[in-house]
């Protein structure tokens, strides 16, 4: 339906007044036509338009009689408020009235307020007068209390002085304050000039307090009273500082004194100064001990006097015990570090060490019973860092090493001075030379290990390893001394007279150092010799021995000169010579312990068998034929078997003897069916392989019935027979040296024709 142009006048203003209105119709609309389309769907529910009719007429009404009771609510409680709003606008008018009289009267008080100004400027200045008057005696004898307190400062009243000096500051500070409140501070020179004494005072007070303060050990042990004036004093003060510095708006001249912090500087100056600015030391070890003795005597006594006697003098807030227990720590830490700058020896550097890591915590200085519990040092921290130590270690063992090495020299140089006397060397119970080298290296060695147990097992440890450096490169040097006596005794066989004794002498002792090195060790548990050391120990003896069969040789190589040669075919007597020599030799050799004779014994075969083999290769004569060459072989037999014998009386076992090879020689050369001669070289060459062609060349051309064709076909069978050499095989050939054949179309130092 439409609605005319009246209503839609009449409800536009309404509309935008109340466009909520509209919307709440239309849904209100919406949803009754939505129910009664729902309800009235059938026709049967028609019946019930009647009954439907009537309840919500019924609702219609009770929901309008509560509106109305609603808005009547509102009505009355907006009626109320514009009462009240009425009211208050009533009231405001009357204390806008009132407010504008009050100015008015206001305005015309202005002028006699100026009178009250002026009033007040002369009241205050009233104050102030009447100020300055109650003080003026005080001023006036501002110069007579001056002269006073520094005369009680000149009789050491200090208290009394103290006491001057704090009114004169209170009075001159209270002054300075007032001035600083009125902005007055242009005249604060003034009085600042006017006080200027006081800094004068302040200044004789403050010396008098700290030379009390540095004679502080001796005064509370002569004159305690002294030195608690002096605490009481520098107390005092700081309370005035703390009091001071608990108001901000104004701090006088000179404040805060800070004279506990002064107290402790002094005092820590005072035991630095005359404890440890000493004068240079001296860098040798007698020196610096009685120096480290006298500042454990003087430490250990300062500190009983401040545990017994200044405790007693000081608050307890002082921590007095404490402090002078860390300056000494510190002071002595420097002291020390200023000590290690200076070329130390080692023994002083041993002292220090010493005393540093041991003493100095011990019962006798800083861990005394009479500073337990109060002193713990433990807290401080090392007297010197462990990077210091370790340095101070090794400077130590360079010290040492020098001092080793000139013992050493001096040791060895003596040791060979006696080779030169006209007597043997000494023997032992068992009647073997010796002498006293092994046990003074030894002793030198381990007392110089074992003391350093004393200072850290690191020192010990690098001592130990110094010792074993030391030790092989004296048996380096031991060892160019052998063969530098060698080199001078071949060209004088007569000097020294005891040159063989003096030399197995020098093995026994080489034998003796071998076995007592694992001693040396600090760990017993652990006593493995080095690897280089242990073949410094083996070529020292290798040494000695070759200069002992050098000797032999010298005495058996006139002998071997004439082996196999037809002199030496006619009789025994050569090699009953040359058993004579040997046998002396090895006499000699008796004079060394068993291992060292067993293996001379082993090298004197070898040499002999050797030489043996040399003369054969030499090849100083044929055999023109059967006779002979029976005879030779005969020979062989003679000389070998004597010579076996006489090794075998004197304890080599046979299968221990390289002799054997001059009886497989002699099988070589007595065959007497040449056709089983390269069967015979073939089992000669695989029991001694490092036989080469020239040496069985050589020994086929001792038989004199040897063809061309036969060599060639023994050497063919030879080099189609290779021989390895087995790792335990003793070599024999390879060090003889077959001589090259003369050319025979060559003139001798000649040129060709």
């Amino acid at each position: 339906m439409g609605m005319s142009a009246e209503d839609e006048q009449g409800a536009s203003p309404r509309e935008e007044e109340w466009p909520e209105v509209e919307k709440a119709e239309k849904l209100a609309r919406g949803a009754a036509l939505k129910w009664a389309s729902g309800v009235f769907y059938r026709p049967e529910n028609l019946e019930g338009l009647g009954h439907y009719r009537s309840r919500e007429t019924q609702r219609n009404s009770s929901i309008q009689s509560r509106l109305k009771s609603t808005v009547q609510s509102y009505l009355e409680g907006v009626s109320a408020g514009l009462e009240q709003l009425r009211s208050a606008v009533q009231e405001v008018q009357s204390v806008c009235q009132e407010l504008g009289a009050a100015r008015w009267a206001l305005l015309d008080c202005a002028d006699r307020f100026q009178d009250l100004q002026q009033m007040r400027a002369l009241m205050a200045e009233h104050v102030q007068l009447a100020s300055v008057v109650q003080v003026l005696p005080q001023l006036f004898s501002v110069q007579e209390v001056f002269s006073h307190t520094l005369q009680l400062l000149r009789g050491q009243h200090l208290l009394e002085a103290h006491a001057e000096i704090m009114m004169m500051e209170h009075l001159r500070d209270d002054i300075l304050s007032q001035l600083h409140l009125r902005g007055l501070s242009s005249a604060q020179a003034t009085v600042l000039s006017y006080f200027s004494g006081l800094q004068e005072l302040n200044e004789s007070l403050a010396k008098q307090l700290w030379g009390i303060v540095a004679s502080s050990l001796q005064l509370v042990r002569e004159d305690p009273v002294l030195f608690v004036t002096a605490v009481r004093i520098i107390e005092r003060e700081e309370k005035i500082d703390d009091t001071l510095l608990l108001d901000a708006t104004f701090l006088p001249p000179g404040r805060p004194k800070g004279w506990r912090q002064k107290f402790y500087h002094v005092l820590q100056e005072t035991i630095t100064g005359t404890r440890f600015h000493t004068p240079r030391l001296d860098a040798e070890g007698p020196g610096l001990s009685r120096h480290l003795e006298a500042l454990q005597r003087d430490i250990v006594s300062e500190l009983r006097v401040v545990k017994d006697l200044m405790v007693q003098c000081v608050p307890a807030h002082y921590n007095i015990l404490s402090l002078c227990a860390a300056t000494y720590h510190q002071a002595l830490a420097s002291h020390l570090q200023d000590i290690l700058r200076e070329d130390l020896d080692k023994q002083a550097l041993f002292h220090l060490l010493k005393w540093v890591l041991h003493v100095y915590h011990s019962s006798e200085m800083m861990g005394h019973p009479d500073l337990l519990p109060e002193v713990d040092v433990s807290s401080l921290g090392p007297l010197i860092s462990p990077e210091l130590v370790d340095q101070t270690e090794r400077r130590y063992v360079v010290k040492l090493k020098a001092s080793v090495l000139e013992w050493m020299q001096r040791t060895l140089k003596t040791e060979f001075e006696e080779w030169f006397w006209e007597k043997e060397p000494e023997t032992d119970h068992q009647g073997f030379f010796q002498s006293d080298l092994p046990i003074h290296v030894i002793e030198m060695l381990n007392s110089n290990i074992e003391v350093t147990s004393s200072i850290t097992d690191s020192l010990q440890q690098k001592v130990y390893n110094m010792a074993l450096e030391e030790l092989e490169a004296f048996l380096g040097r031991l060892r160019e001394a052998l063969v530098q006596r060698g080199k001078e005794h071949q060209q004088d066989r007569t000097i020294p007279k005891h040159y063989v004794p003096y030399l197995l002498a020098m093995l026994n002792n080489v034998l003796a150092l071998s076995s007592s090195v694992p001693t040396l060790h600090p760990n017993s548990s652990c006593r493995e010799v080095p690897a280089s050391l242990r073949a410094a120990l083996d070529r020292t003896q290798k040494k000695a021995c070759q200069l002992l069969l050098e000797e032999l040789l010298l005495d058996l190589q006139p002998l071997c000169v004439e082996l196999a040669s037809r002199k030496w075919l006619s009789g025994a007597q050569l090699v009953n010579n040359m058993c004579e020599v040997i046998d002396k030799y090895t006499k000699d050799f008796s004079r060394v312990k068993k291992p060292l004779f067993k293996l001379l014994l082993t090298e004197c075969e070898l040499l002999v068998a050797n030489q043996y083999l040399r003369a054969l290769m030499q090849k100083k004569m044929v055999c023109k034929g059967k006779e002979e060459r029976r005879q030779f072989c005969d020979r062989l037999l003679q000389d070998a078997t004597q010579l076996r014998e006489l090794f075998c009386s004197l304890g080599l076992d046979r299968s221990q003897q390289n002799l054997e090879v001059v009886f497989a020689v002699r099988e070589l050369l007595c065959l007497k069916d040449t056709a089983l001669l390269s069967l015979e070289v073939l089992g000669f060459v695989t029991k001694y392989p490092d036989v080469s062609d020239e040496h069985i060349s050589t020994l086929l051309d001792l038989r004199g019935d040897v063809s061309k064709e036969l060599r060639h076909l023994v050497l063919e069978m030879m080099a189609q027979h290779p021989q390895a050499l087995p790792e335990s095989y003793q070599p024999i050939f390879s060090t003889i040296l077959v001589p090259a054949p003369e050319l025979p179309f060559c003139l001798r130092k000649g040129k060709c024709a």
